[in-house]
């Protein structure tokens, strides 16, 4: 009986394992395909993309052009009508759908009854059919014109996007508005977690408060008070507006994985005459790196990604990533291959971020929301 019970454990065992580990898989095809075929849209020309799906430059078969048939001048477009090579006859309207062939050979006719042309196609393995390129980058990054060719065979030209200095003006936002939130954060952490003072538990029931208030009513007041202090577009005021907004979460993730580090390591320091900085900097800092990665990420991500509040504080002349892609959109929202490519150009450092930071990722995120 013991070993037919631990057999049945472990099949439930493994059927809930492959049960998991499929609806695992299927999310993650949901979500990489369709990025997938954004990645390759964007090194494809506006042709390709208008004319074939961007799935077509795996192995697939297709319909091949394998030669043409010229009908008889002579024959009766109006009946049945004998092709040389072909057993059996067809109709014009027949021949103008398709007609598909026992052979795998499709005819199609081509044009109006003058051609007297037919095109002959037969499905292929077509093993790699890409025509990628670089240029969609090249474009979008060096705010030169873009020519191409629209249905109608048309030369199109428009003015590129600079999103290179978009780029950098996110990177001189995203860094300063990460960093100078965590180094507050963590000198805050620290004083709520290991300084006795008066109203620490009421000022810190304070900064947990500030986690529910929406950032949005705060905007015209501190617009107000930039104006009156003349840091309006300036990015001073979009740091100071970031630091404010990050703190409250980054305060309450660093102090609950501050408060759990070992109280021994720190009464050794005190008793060696260690000052409160010197046991911050020296102590404090290097253990809470997995807590600082994981907000690290956050914010990074927060910041990089967002729009209002650099609308908000920028203004129209300096603009950031998600500014000058929202105009790419109003611009040029037929240009596929000048969005595709702009969109993975903003990717490219938020995933740098996450990768190098994230084996700290959960460690610090786990730490820093469960205490005990």
């Amino acid at each position: 009986m013991d070993t037919k019970k631990t057999q049945s454990f472990k099949q439930q065992k493994m059927i809930s394992s492959c049960l998991v580990n499929g609806i695992l898989i299927l999310i993650c095809l949901v979500f990489i395909i369709p990025t997938l075929g954004i990645f390759i849209t964007s090194f494809r020309s506006s042709q390709d993309i208008f004319t074939t799906g961007w799935w077509t430059i795996f192995p697939h078969k297709a319909a091949v052009a394998s030669g043409e048939i010229h009908v008889d001048p002579n024959a009766d477009l109006n009946g049945p009508i004998s092709l040389p090579g072909v057993d059996g006859q067809y109709t014009f309207e027949q021949l103008r759908s398709g007609v598909s062939l026992p052979d795998g050979r499709t005819l199609t006719w081509y044009g109006n009854k003058r051609t007297r042309l037919i095109n002959v196609t037969a499905l292929k393995w077509v093993w790699f059919n890409a025509n990628l390129t670089t240029k969609n980058y090249t474009d979008v990054l060096s705010g030169a014109n873009v020519n191409y060719l629209d249905a109608n065979g048309n030369t199109i030209v428009r003015q590129g996007d600079n999103l290179s200095q978009a780029f950098l003006n996110s990177v001189a936002v995203a860094v300063p508005a990460t960093i100078i939130p965590i180094l507050i954060a963590a000198f805050a952490a620290y004083g709520f977690a290991w300084l006795n003072f008066p109203g620490r538990k009421t000022f810190f029931v304070l900064v947990v408060a500030l986690l529910v208030v929406p950032l949005q009513i705060a905007l015209v007041p501190i617009v107000q008070d930039y104006t009156k202090l003349n840091l309006n577009g300036t990015y001073l005021a979009i740091w100071l507006a970031h630091t404010g907004f990050g703190l409250p979460l980054a305060i309450y993730l660093l102090f609950n994985y501050i408060a759990l580090l070992p109280r021994d390591i720190l009464e050794s320091a005190f008793i060696d005459g260690a000052s409160n900085f010197t046991i911050f900097t020296r102590l404090i800092l290097p253990l809470s790196v997995p807590a600082l990665a994981s907000f690290a990420i956050f914010q990074f991500l927060w910041v990089w990604n967002d729009y209002l509040v650099a609308l908000v504080f920028l203004g129209g002349k300096t603009q950031v990533m998600t500014m000058a892609l929202a105009n790419m959109v109003g611009e040029k929202g037929q240009d596929w291959q000048l969005l595709t490519s702009g969109a993975f150009i903003s990717m490219l450092l938020p995933l740098v971020v996450f990768f190098a930071l994230q084996r700290y990722f959960v460690r610090g995120l786990m730490a820093g929301s469960v205490k005990g």
